[in-house]
Protein backbone atom coordinates (compact mmCIF):
# COMPACT_ATOMS: atom_id res chain seq x y z
CA UNK A 1 0.00 0.00 0.00
CA UNK A 2 0.95 3.67 -0.94
CA UNK A 3 -0.50 6.46 0.98
CA UNK A 4 -0.40 9.95 -1.03
CA UNK A 5 -0.91 13.23 1.25
CA UNK A 6 -2.21 16.24 0.21
CA UNK A 7 -4.10 19.62 0.64
CA UNK A 8 -2.01 21.35 3.08
CA UNK A 9 -0.80 25.02 3.00
CA UNK A 10 -0.78 28.30 4.02
CA UNK A 11 -3.99 29.86 6.28
CA UNK A 12 -4.98 31.81 8.89
CA UNK A 13 -6.14 31.54 12.36
CA UNK A 14 -9.71 30.89 12.46
CA UNK A 15 -9.56 29.23 8.45
CA UNK A 16 -9.69 26.05 7.49
CA UNK A 17 -8.06 22.99 5.14
CA UNK A 18 -9.00 19.69 4.12
CA UNK A 19 -6.08 17.05 3.27
CA UNK A 20 -6.40 14.56 1.35
CA UNK A 21 -4.59 11.07 1.81
CA UNK A 22 -5.00 8.61 -1.13
CA UNK A 23 -3.80 4.97 -1.04
CA UNK A 24 -2.55 3.00 -3.99
CA UNK A 25 -4.67 0.02 -3.01
CA UNK A 26 -7.92 -1.25 -1.39
CA UNK A 27 -8.10 -0.53 2.69
CA UNK A 28 -10.94 -2.08 4.18
CA UNK A 29 -11.51 -4.52 6.79
CA UNK A 30 -9.14 -4.61 9.24
CA UNK A 31 -7.34 -1.84 7.99
CA UNK A 32 -6.55 1.01 10.65
CA UNK A 33 -6.34 4.52 8.82
CA UNK A 34 -5.18 7.48 10.46
CA UNK A 35 -3.42 11.19 10.58
CA UNK A 36 -0.37 12.33 12.70
CA UNK A 37 1.38 15.46 12.45
CA UNK A 38 4.71 16.77 13.90
CA UNK A 39 5.50 20.27 14.52
CA UNK A 40 9.33 21.76 14.48
CA UNK A 41 11.47 20.25 16.89
CA UNK A 42 8.75 18.09 18.33
CA UNK A 43 7.72 14.45 18.54
CA UNK A 44 5.06 13.11 15.62
CA UNK A 45 1.97 13.17 17.51
CA UNK A 46 -1.40 11.52 17.06
CA UNK A 47 -4.83 13.46 15.45
CA UNK A 48 -7.62 10.99 14.49
CA UNK A 49 -8.02 7.76 13.13
CA UNK A 50 -10.31 5.09 12.70
CA UNK A 51 -9.90 1.80 14.04
CA UNK A 52 -10.35 -0.99 11.72
CA UNK A 53 -12.07 1.16 9.75
CA UNK A 54 -15.19 1.34 11.87
CA UNK A 55 -16.85 4.45 10.24
CA UNK A 56 -19.37 4.88 13.54
CA UNK A 57 -16.20 5.22 15.98
CA UNK A 58 -13.20 7.63 15.12
CA UNK A 59 -10.89 8.88 17.40
CA UNK A 60 -9.26 12.28 18.33
CA UNK A 61 -6.73 13.68 20.02
CA UNK A 62 -7.91 15.97 22.79
CA UNK A 63 -6.52 19.20 20.85
CA UNK A 64 -8.71 18.75 17.99
CA UNK A 65 -11.80 17.02 19.29
CA UNK A 66 -14.82 19.21 17.94
CA UNK A 67 -12.45 21.42 15.39
CA UNK A 68 -11.66 18.31 13.42
CA UNK A 69 -13.16 15.54 11.53
CA UNK A 70 -12.25 12.73 9.91
CA UNK A 71 -13.91 10.30 6.99
CA UNK A 72 -13.46 8.59 4.20
CA UNK A 73 -14.65 7.82 0.62
CA UNK A 74 -14.03 4.17 -0.06
CA UNK A 75 -14.90 4.28 -3.88
CA UNK A 76 -11.73 7.07 -4.27
CA UNK A 77 -9.48 4.85 -1.56
CA UNK A 78 -9.52 8.17 0.02
CA UNK A 79 -9.49 9.39 3.50
CA UNK A 80 -9.91 13.04 4.73
CA UNK A 81 -9.27 15.27 7.53
CA UNK A 82 -11.17 18.55 7.55
CA UNK A 83 -9.84 21.07 9.40
CA UNK A 84 -11.43 24.13 11.26
CA UNK A 85 -11.12 26.69 13.21
CA UNK A 86 -7.41 26.43 12.74
CA UNK A 87 -5.13 27.46 15.22
CA UNK A 88 -1.40 28.63 15.10
CA UNK A 89 0.14 25.58 17.46
CA UNK A 90 -1.62 23.19 14.64
CA UNK A 91 1.52 24.35 12.35
CA UNK A 92 2.85 20.85 11.18
CA UNK A 93 3.78 18.42 8.87
CA UNK A 94 0.96 16.67 8.57
CA UNK A 95 0.97 12.56 7.32
CA UNK A 96 -1.55 9.91 7.26
CA UNK A 97 -0.75 6.43 7.80
CA UNK A 98 -2.42 2.82 7.85
CA UNK A 99 -1.73 -0.48 8.90
CA UNK A 100 -3.71 -3.81 9.36
CA UNK A 101 -2.37 -5.11 13.04
CA UNK A 102 -3.22 -1.86 15.03
CA UNK A 103 -4.69 -2.78 18.10
CA UNK A 104 -6.99 -0.67 20.48
CA UNK A 105 -3.98 0.36 22.66
CA UNK A 106 -1.64 1.60 19.93
CA UNK A 107 -3.97 3.58 17.71
CA UNK A 108 -2.04 6.69 18.78
CA UNK A 109 0.89 5.59 18.74
CA UNK A 110 3.40 6.00 15.63
CA UNK A 111 5.13 2.77 15.54
CA UNK A 112 2.20 1.13 15.39
CA UNK A 113 1.90 1.76 11.55
CA UNK A 114 3.98 0.05 8.93
CA UNK A 115 2.53 2.54 5.74
CA UNK A 116 3.20 6.13 5.73
CA UNK A 117 1.90 9.53 3.34
CA UNK A 118 5.23 11.87 2.12
CA UNK A 119 3.89 14.45 4.58
CA UNK A 120 2.28 17.67 3.91
CA UNK A 121 2.78 20.77 5.73
CA UNK A 122 -0.18 23.15 7.05
CA UNK A 123 1.36 26.65 8.63
CA UNK A 124 -1.29 28.49 10.17
CA UNK A 125 -0.61 32.06 10.48
CA UNK A 126 -1.86 34.24 13.59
Amino acid sequence: VQLQASGGGLVQAGGSLRLSCTTSGRTFGSWTLAWFRQAPGKEREFVAAFFRLNLSRPYYADSVKGRFTISTDNAKNTVYLQMNSLKPEDTAVYYCAADTGVILSTVTKPSAYSYWGQGTLVTVSS
